[in-house]
């Protein structure tokens, strides 16, 4: 992946606060999805729709109850930081506050795999939160 420092230890990462974590996790969550819609071969509108419709609160929640079963303990904790986070403003009025903090969870835990070097276990995750929702775009 793109990085521009060494990969922290785990021991550093952990002395993150959750809502740090997630502020990268959303950008290389972010990066994934729009990756995944231009390998798709998708035109640009066709590319901005699906990110909207995977890069939101409740598309998160969901990724994150899809791979919820794979995660180690210390991902688990990871994600329970992140979703028990208290950012300094509410979730948005047309997100769940729910599904907000799911997402917040999953970022958390997408940004400490991130910092750690996790490639590997990240795109893992990244490639089962995404299984079920595989469909044909239109082109």
């Amino acid at each position: 992946m793109l990085r521009e420092e060494t990969p922290m230890t785990q021991e550093q990462a952990r002395l993150l606060s959750p809502l740090q974590l997630a502020y990268i996790g959303d950008t290389v969550w972010d990066l994934l999805i729009r990756s995944r819609t231009l390998w798709r071969g998708l035109n640009v509108t066709h590319m901005h729709q699906e990110a909207v419709r995977r890069v939101n609160a409740a598309a998160q929640h969901a990724a994150l109850r899809r791979v919820e079963a794979l995660l180690t303990p210390e991902e688990a904790a990871i994600v329970h930081r992140g979703r028990n986070a208290h950012p300094k403003h509410h979730a948005p009025k047309n997100q769940d506050p729910a599904d907000y903090a799911a997402a917040t969870g999953l970022e958390a835990l997408i940004g400490y795999l991130y910092v750690t070097g996790q490639e590997e276990r990240l795109l893992l995750l990244f490639r089962r939160s995404q299984e079920e929702d595989e469909q044909p775009c239109p082109q």
